[in-house]
């Protein structure tokens, strides 16, 4: 078993990567959780047929009460009815402060869940499970939990460490390959901010296959600088908005497309190719890092373009949470492996796009 270990002080918890994990949720939950009796399990509709019942088993074994909220699977289910749907089960299951909120699915319940652990009774001990592999890298670690607005992706939310965040590798086998690739954008993300080896690494994987045969090298890697970031800014007040490169963009295109036509990772991996493009146009990049971040994103099925409207991208900009006032800090790079934080008029980013 792989371990890492967010240490934010008096909030550490343990990042555990590993095939089969799953069986082991109730004796890991336990070992720190020890006074929690009940365990509100949130869950969606594609993910608890396959992995609920062995989840409940496991936990109940270990001596906890579960009780299960499904949601429907989807981005629409990450809103302010269903965060209320969870705030009233868990009050029907008698959920106390020392009881936790158990994520079992990807990065909407995630989100949605660690929102409601935030907020019930002023907030309650939380674990992720995450199953896709964009959770695993990115929306599990860290403590950024939240709802979607009309407006907007990601604007009524938190920050609620998790108390433990388990990893079974197994779960990808299940992932269509459209998903696969979805996470796939966040992984070269890592490479493109942080680590060039890391990069080239996923280059000479190639495709899914490669990809899982260094899986738990890959989610460890990304796990490992997410929890750097993380750690040296919790509250996305300063690196940790380097995490963030690529969705600015994306975000334009995941709302122009009422987040039904692109994943959030195909938004991410457009939004990526379109950053080092004006980064190169800026004399910010190095010449020809977007052929490169392209030529990787479209080798695992990604986009590299989508189209979109300045209203469209002036929507998004506007309500960027790495905008203060007129301006806003764009995330660029310098080359593959390093980030140059740009802050620039919002206006002029506008007509750079």
């Amino acid at each position: 078993m792989k371990t890492l270990t967010v240490a934010l002080p008096g909030r550490e918890y343990d990042i555990l990567i590993e095939a089969g994990l799953l069986e082991q949720t109730g004796a890991q939950c336990r070992r720190v959780l020890p006074r929690t009796v009940r365990t509100l399990v949130v869950t969606d509709s594609n993910v608890g047929p396959l992995y609920g019942e062995r989840v409940t088993r496991s936990l109940e074994a270990s001596g906890f009460s579960v009780y299960t909220v499904t949601i429907p699977a989807g981005e629409p289910s990450k809103c302010a009815a269903w965060l209320e749907r969870i705030w009233d089960e868990a009050m029907t299951f008698g959920l106390t402060r020392t009881d936790a909120v158990i994520a079992l699915g990807g990065g909407v319940v995630g989100d949605l869940a660690g929102f409601a652990a935030a907020t019930i009774l002023r907030g309650v001990p939380f674990v992720q499970i995450p199953t896709t592999l964009l959770a695993q890298v990115d929306s599990s670690v860290g403590g950024k939990v939240a709802i979607d607005l009309p407006a907007g992706k990601n604007l009524v939310g938190a920050f609620w460490q998790p108390k433990l965040v388990l990893m079974d590798t197994a779960t990808l086998d299940t992932l269509s390959d459209r998903i696969f690739s979805d996470g796939m954008a966040e992984v070269i993300k890592y490479g493109c901010i942080w680590d060039r080896e890391f990069f080239d690494l996923l280059a000479r994987c190639g495709d899914r296959a490669g990809v899982m045969a260094h899986i738990e090298e890959v989610l460890c890697t990304c796990c490992a600088i997410k929890a750097k970031v993380v750690m040296e800014d919790e509250r996305d007040t300063g690196l940790r908005m380097i995490l963030n490169f690529g969705h600015t963009l994306g975000h334009a295109y995941e709302k122009a497309y009422h987040y039904e036509t692109y994943t959030h990772g195909q938004a991410v991996s457009a939004g990526m190719v379109l950053a080092a493009e004006l980064g190169e146009r800026l004399g910010v990049t190095q010449p020809g890092t977007k052929a490169q971040i392209e030529q990787l994103t479209a080798a695992f099925g990604l986009p590299t373009a989508i189209p979109c409207t300045a209203e469209d991208y002036e929507s998004a900009v506007g309500l960027d949470k790495k905008g203060s006032g007129d301006s806003i800090t764009v995330i660029l790079l310098r080359t593959l492996g390093e980030c140059a934080p740009t802050k620039m008029e919002k206006k002029e980013l506008l007509a750079l796009l």
